[in-house]
């Protein structure tokens, strides 16, 4: 059997195409990066843990060579993006439906990623009908001018980070202005509450996370908990990720697996209902030529 190293250091069966790659993130199955470099817009970038693990593949030679600095806070981005043109078909050639998160270590909608780009990524998407497409963005100021130039295929979940209330607003109000089926919110890390009058209209679905790394900083119970009040309230589904590297007691543990995901008793594993649909397109892939 052989085996090749992904981006993360993971080691996976080749070939790609015949299984799915567990990628450790509890809401997707697959990651396609297609662009690489980022830079830190908000506080909810400050631990990024596509930063560490960029810098660990930043040597000669290697993909994030340029990418990132060392600084007395840890790895951080330098600015500098690379687009990865020769990834754009890889999903093409994934015949078992998945989610796949898009740029799962940088970001779409960066503003150095030009419009075309975008456009080829979003024409990859549609032609790739049997996926589900996770993308997650902090420069939610970008998506409405999307509408310009892509179409919003069914399967693509348009997303924003949402870290705490002085960014919520902003990036949920230019979420709605989209033309994207699916809407979502990331709201991870979660760095303080979010107002018991949160208005979640429009919305197909919320994850809730807590930090994780050595600089991970705790999330409050009851700041999980309200934003479950309020998808529940509201009919939204909502997914509970994880607590991070502080437990619901807000003391450090040995990390986020020992401190689980069970939030007010049991574990909160909702989709929107867009899922169902990946399963019903499993037979479409089977007669489709796969991309060499």
């Amino acid at each position: 059997m052989e085996w090749l190293r992904t981006e993360y250091g993971r080691r996976c069966e080749e070939p790609e195409r015949t299984r799915v790659n567990h990628t450790g993130i509890e809401w997707t199955e697959e990651t396609w990066n297609i662009v690489r470099g980022c830079l830190m817009v908000s506080p909810g970038c400050e631990n990024c843990y596509a930063m560490r693990f960029a810098h660990r593949l930043s040597g000669p030679g290697k993909p994030y060579e340029g990418l990132t600095r060392m600084t007395e806070h840890g790895p951080k981005w330098n600015g500098e993006v690379r687009l990865v043109p020769e990834k754009l078909e890889e999903p093409l050639r994934w015949r078992k439906p998945r989610r796949v998160f898009v740029n799962s270590m940088s970001d779409l909608l960066h503003e150095k990623v030009p419009d075309d780009f975008i456009a080829r990524a979003f024409d990859v998407m549609r032609r790739a009908s049997w996926h589900d497409f996770q993308i997650l963005t902090k420069r939610a100021d970008r998506i409405p001018d999307l509408d310009r130039f892509v179409e919003w295929p069914e399967n693509v979940w348009m997303g924003v980070s949402v870290e705490n209330e002085e960014v919520l607003l902003d990036r949920v109000d230019h979420l709605r202005r989209s033309g994207a089926q699916i809407k979502w919110l990331s709201v991870e890390p979660l760095l303080g509450p979010l107002p018991s009058s949160l208005d979640l209209t429009g919305i197909d679905w919320v994850v809730v996370g807590g930090e994780s790394g050595s600089r991970a900083r705790p999330m409050a119970p009851d700041w999980a908990q309200g934003v479950r009040d309020r998808c529940v309230e509201q009919g939204v589904p909502f997914f509970f990720k994880q607590w991070g590297n502080f437990g619901p007691d807000g003391v450090r543990r040995r990390g986020k697996k020992a401190n689980g995901r069970e939030l007010a008793g049991r574990i909160w594993d909702d989709y929107p209902e867009a899922l169902p649909r990946a399963a019903t397109r499993a037979h479409e892939a089977q007669f489709l030529p796969v991309i060499s």
